[in-house]
């Protein structure tokens, strides 16, 4: 591991010291990351406040054998198979504490390398152990968008609360004043996430932002208080059991254990696996002990109660936007009653619950902090989040993880998707669509927006095309609580790259030569009244094609239909505001829900926020027609006229209706169009198999 100390060397210092950059003939950036040799750093011991460091911490790894490593960026976004694990965090824990004295200070994980120059700042605060590892498992992703720095606390330490905050505060300052145009990102857990909300609460000038996993701020209500004077009547040092250890550091006990056996420690039989992998883990009590011998214990004990008296006296203080995990089977802390506590308090404040985990959250397998950064809009390099230059896009974890999820619908709906040639010609498949951007995809909304679903995957997977879709504001923020849903559940919408609807927005996509995907309709296609299948519902204005035509962007208008052999609607807008119950339901979820089209006047004006009550049909098929596209390169100038930007307007739209035709009289023709006929073809063909469908 790397660290920073001596004289002080600020984030940027520290990127220049690490590794270079280096061009390819091809173009391609790599980065050239030089290994940082096992030896000592002899420095004068300063205070606590001056956030120095005293040695680098030994490091056991293939990479030391080497002069440099080459780490390749976008060429293979994650090694799955080189995660690190509960026994890394125990193996490099036992070398941190070894000979370990000195103030509390600061050090950068050698995994964490590999940032860019403007990547932000992650600072990392430790829990109960005060170690600095928690991050382990996330130090190889987060290195590729943030600089990191992680807090150790030495075991024999004993830094008051108020120093350790004002050790954070004085590095947190001196970066800022370094780099006052990016953020500095906070993440703690537990007492850490006391210690961040009390820098928060002292620093609101300065931009923070906070991620808290289970913060101690509810140890008043937590079963460990009252374990303090218990601890202080037992004699001698303090055992932990294997099974009790693992339910501490775990959500469910043996959890780690059963998790390295099914990925492989080794590809030894099972059996043999558990065998040796479960004394593996009992040989590490001895660390924890040493971690946590029983002074070291009742003396953290004590500093989380005084923290959680800090923090939460401050919580009014803090401005900073925040982000709260909260773990269902936290056997410390009261976690998921405290983050809704928190949400209400704080007033930039979202949470995420994560059901099955427990209080070592970062720790635990399937947890994965940079896609729970990204799918939350968190991530920034600058001052204010940027949708477009702020986005990365999924990796082929995330979007594996992602399509998974949503598999069912492609399942049970076999989308056919039909594109026009240049010549023309109708060709099933994605092969008429124009690789290079900008292109701008203008087409009809299903009922509820179903038809998204299976469409983005489809050209991901076969074009390796990320459609960037305008959505309403709704599904990126609140204006209060209430009856909404909340965000949590569009993060995979924001992580599959939806930007907020808006000028500046689809601006930037354009210029960005994105595929964009704009359905004009909006939510009042999306949720539409009974006998109103595949009516388009546009504004008058023009409003997309003069921007399209400033950045030369193809236009291609499509139709989806399906939802009609999906689902009936039964209650629909009109029905409902005649039952007391559901118009006053309607009336709050309205008033609550982000104004999307304020200038907007008629049909698609802000509309009225409801779900209609639709009743299941047996599942026919999604169709989905792409045609030719519309040019308007070289046509910027006589676009700026009104009359002839409306006449192109109007043109998109009944190319989207003659798509929509289209679809309507060919599907008659498919024999496969209902889903038994599907499953006898893919039963006798294989399920993997493409069914066909009418001829073109």
């Amino acid at each position: 591991m790397a660290t920073i100390g001596g004289p002080r060397i600020s984030s940027a210092d520290f990127s220049r010291l690490s590794h270079r950059d280096i061009t390819l003939s091809s173009g391609k950036q790599l980065k050239r990351n030089l290994i940082i040799k096992r030896k000592a750093i002899s420095t004068e011991h300063t205070t606590p406040t001056t956030a120095s460091f005293k040695r680098v911490v030994e490091k056991k790894s293939r990479a030391e054998e080497a002069e440099r490593v080459e780490v390749e960026e976008s060429v293979s976004e994650e090694c799955e198979g080189n995660e690190k694990n509960l026994k890394d965090y125990f193996d490099e824990t036992r070398d941190m504490i070894r000979s370990d004295g000195g103030p509390p200070r600061w050090f950068s994980p050698l995994e964490s390398r590999s940032h860019t120059p403007d990547s932000p700042l992650l600072v990392y605060l430790p829990g109960i152990d005060g170690v600095g590892l928690g991050l382990i498992r996330q130090h190889q992703r987060l290195g590729r968008i943030f600089n990191v720095w992680c807090l150790h606390i030495p075991v024999k330490d004993r830094t008051s609360f108020t120093g350790l905050v004002t050790l954070i505060e004085t590095t947190v300052r001196t970066e800022n004043k370094h780099s006052p145009n990016r953020p500095i990102y906070i993440v703690g857990e537990s007492l850490g996430a006391c210690l961040a909300l009390a820098v928060a609460a002292r620093n609101p000038d300065i931009d923070l932002v906070l991620i808290l996993a289970n913060p101690a701020t509810s140890f008043s209500k937590s079963l460990l208080q009252t374990t303090i004077p218990l601890l202080e009547l037992m004699p001698g040092e303090i055992t932990l059991s294997l099974s009790s250890m693992l339910s501490l550091m775990t959500g469910d006990p043996l959890k780690m254990v059963v998790h390295n056996v099914i990925k492989g420690l080794s590809r030894q039989p099972t059996l043999e696996k558990i065998s040796k992998d479960i004394p593996a883990m009992s040989s590490h009590i001895s660390v924890l002990a040493d971690i946590l011998p029983k002074e070291t214990l009742l003396w953290k004990l004590e500093l989380i109660k005084s923290a959680a008296a800090y923090a939460n006296a401050r919580l009014q203080a803090v401005e900073a936007p925040t982000l709260i995990l909260c773990s269902g089977k936290d056997q410390f802390l009261p976690s998921q009653e405290e983050g809704q506590r928190l949400r209400r308090t704080l007033p930039k404040c979202q949470t995420r619950r994560f059901n099955d985990n427990g209080h070592f959250f970062f720790l635990e397998d399937g947890v994965d902090l940079v896609t729970i950064i990204k799918g939350a809009s968190f991530y920034r390099r600058g001052k204010s989040l940027d949708y477009v230059s702020d986005f990365m896009p999924p990796t082929t974890i995330e979007f594996n993880k992602l399509y998974e999820g949503s598999r069912w619908l492609s399942v049970v709906t076999s989308p056919v998707m039909l594109t026009t040639l240049e010549d023309g010609k109708i060709v099933r498949g994605l092969s008429g669509i124009p690789s290079e951007g900008p292109v701008l995809f203008v087409g009809y909304h299903m009922l509820l927006g179903l038809d998204v679903i299976p469409m983005i995957p489809h050209f991901l997977i076969e074009r390796n095309i990320l459609l960037r879709g305008i959505a309403h504001p709704m599904l990126f923020y609140k204006s209060r609580e209430g009856k909404l849903p909340d965000l949590d559940q569009y993060d995979t919408v924001r992580l599959m790259g939806a930007v907020p609807v808006s000028a500046i927005n689809f601006f930037k996509l354009m210029s960005s030569k994105s595929h964009v995907l704009l359905y004009p309709g909006g939510m009042r296609e999306a949720v539409h009244r009974k006998g109103e299948e595949y009516k388009l519902f546009w504004p008058e204005e023009s409003e997309f094609v003069r921007m399209a035509a400033r950045f030369g962007a193809k236009i291609i208008p499509f139709g989806t239909i399906g939802e009609d052999d999906l689902a009936q609607v039964v209650f629909d807008y009109n029905d409902l505001m005649k039952i007391p119950y559901y118009k006053s339901q309607i009336k709050e979820l309205t008033d609550e829900a982000v104004k999307a089209r304020t200038h907007a006047k008629g049909e698609v004006a802000n509309q009225p926020v409801h779900v209609p009550i639709c009743l299941p049909k047996v599942p026919g098929r999604f169709y989905y027609y792409f045609g030719k596209p519309i040019e308007t390169q070289g046509r910027k100038q006589e676009l700026k006229d009104r009359k002839k930007a409306h006449e192109l307007y109007i043109e998109v739209k009944s190319e989207v209706e003659k798509c929509l035709a289209y679809l309507k009289e060919k599907r008659v023709n498919d024999p496969y169009r209902s889903i038994v006929p599907r499953l006898i073809y893919q039963a006798t063909h294989g399920f993997t198999s493409e069914v066909p469908t009418f001829e073109l």
